[in-house]
């Protein structure tokens, strides 16, 4: 069963392994995510996110110019097993070779420093998505508060919808995880075309603040758009104090039954959030994706279902917009 997941932190992780001069191949490593895992995992298309901590860096937009060379560094390395790809075209090609592909994304639509011309050269790099917020106000939107305390009141601020304009205009994926209520709701009605939430969950069935309730869930399906389900712990289910969190396989198919009935099967994707996330895992790594596929039939998704979520509703997003 192919795979195509629309988030992960794995360059991340290893541009701070580079950072501590303590390097890390793509190729292998102990991370949750590497090419022999995803080789394992059957998998297609991976979205690696360039992820910039605003918290650590007073120059986001050089910090992720900087990930974007270890991430070509990499592919460059592997251009045996895996390409980057920008194109429906390019992913058409690898698919026809055998090939993985991987596609550039970025969290923290700070990196652009709310300058168009910082966000087309950063298109011109490669990258094809972008969330507008990571856990800090910037200058396009507010974020999500974090925990179970949505932020209702501030969403998107005049540069963000400025950017979410751009965005459309080049071709870049605009992405609400991260992004408050009130953020998505001004992304649901300003936006022209389909997007996504890349890595979120059901909030009836998790209050984290991250998750979507059903009214967004209805409206990204509404607009075609995709949602990725995440696999952190903490997003799956209220962990009761002192009781240790597990992420478990039973909990993700929940959210996908509960997102299939509000916004329909056509919605539904993987959004793993590995590398960016902690806690005990039933899928530890990427090569244990068969087991989902497994679990899914088995909790009674169809396999034309099961395929809908693995890959293909994304790539027929991908096919739309790129």
């Amino acid at each position: 069963m192919k795979v195509v997941d629309m988030h992960c932190d794995t360059i991340g992780a290893l541009y701070e392994a580079e950072q501590r001069g303590e390097p890390v191949s793509l190729l292998e490593n102990d991370l949750h995510l590497d090419l022999k895992k995803m080789e394992k995992g059957d998998y297609f298309l991976q979205n690696f996110a360039l992820f910039v901590d605003l918290g650590h860096t007073d120059e986001p937009f050089k910090t992720c110019v900087s990930m974007a060379d270890l991430f070509y560094r990499e592919m460059e390395k592997n251009r045996d097993r895996i390409a980057p790809v920008t194109t429906w075209k390019e992913m058409e090609e690898n698919w026809r070779q055998g090939k993985m592909s991987a596609l550039l994304t970025l969290e923290e639509g700070e990196v652009c420093e709310g300058n168009p011309a910082f966000l087309r050269t950063l298109y011109r790099l490669g990258a094809r998505m972008m969330t507008l917020t990571w856990n800090y106000e910037n200058s396009l939107a507010w974020p999500g508060k974090g925990g179970g305390v949505p932020e209702t009141e501030r969403g998107l601020k005049q540069r963000g919808f400025e950017i979410l304009e751009e965005m459309e205009s080049l071709g870049m994926i605009v992405d609400v995880s991260h992004l408050s209520d009130a953020g998505i709701l001004d992304v649901l009605k300003a936006a022209k075309k389909p997007f996504v939430a890349s890595h979120s969950d059901a909030r009836s069935l998790a209050s984290h603040s991250r998750n979507l309730t059903d009214e967004m869930i209805r409206g990204i399906a509404e607009k075609g758009g995709v949602i990725g389900i995440n696999y952190c712990c903490s997003f799956l289910e209220d962990i009761p104090e002192g009781q240790k969190p597990v992420s478990r396989i039973a909990r993700i198919i929940d959210h996908m039954k509960h997102i299939r009935q509000v916004g329909g099967i056509g919605c539904l994707g993987l959004g793993s959030d590995y590398d960016g996330i902690t806690g005990e895992l039933e899928l530890p790594t990427a090569a244990a994706l068969p087991r989902l596929a497994e679990a899914m039939e088995e909790a009674g998704f169809t396999a034309s279902e099961v395929e809908d979520v693995f890959y293909r509703n994304v790539l027929g997003l991908y096919r739309e917009l790129l």
